[in-house]
């Protein structure tokens, strides 16, 4: 049997467990919150390692170019020189200096100085064997999304590049 006062009873006694703090309530929003974080965490160092790839590439390029202006760079009349009897053949005459000297000439002519690595530098430019150009650059890179900190920092991440190139000439 029922008395008159079961259903006011069982209203309240719903009504007082929607109003205690169950146990589980906002962890599922803490937990998205979390995974949230995280996956944008990762997103950031996805991206600033694919920015510091780009940079590395196109210092690369540069010195690159940079090497091939330099293996190019002969005055006309010394790509061939007779060398004295008993020495090999003619060769190419191709000095540390004139690799330094071309090198600094093409990087003063660059067309797109404001697209320079920021804190380039020329740590190698030399002839190793008379007849190519070795030319190795040095400079910082600065990822987007932490570009702010590595500039507050002082520094960003050095990033470097070498490239040789050889001189050759239309002969046999």
């Amino acid at each position: 049997m029922t008395t008159p006062h079961a259903p006011a009873r069982a209203r309240a006694q719903v009504a007082a467990r929607e109003r205690a703090p169950q146990a589980e309530d906002g962890r599922i929003l803490l937990l998205t919150l979390g995974f949230v974080v995280l996956g944008l965490m990762l997103v950031a160092v996805v991206a600033s390692a694919a920015a510091v790839h780009l940079d590395h590439k196109r210092l690369y390029n540069l010195a690159d170019v940079l090497a091939a202006s330099a293996a190019d760079a002969m005055p006309p009349g010394r790509h061939l020189v007779a060398a004295a009897p008993g020495v090999g053949g003619g060769g190419l005459l191709l000095s540390d200096d004139a690799v330094a000297r071309a090198v600094a000439a093409e990087l003063a002519a660059y067309p797109f100085p404001e697209q320079l690595p920021e804190g380039l530098r020329v740590a190698e430019a030399d002839s190793p064997d008379g007849r190519s150009a070795r030319v190795t650059l040095v400079a910082s890179s600065h990822p987007p999304l932490v570009g702010w900190f590595t500039r507050t920092a002082g520094h960003g991440f050095t990033i470097s590049a070498s490239s040789t190139a050889r001189a050759v000439t239309g002969g046999p």
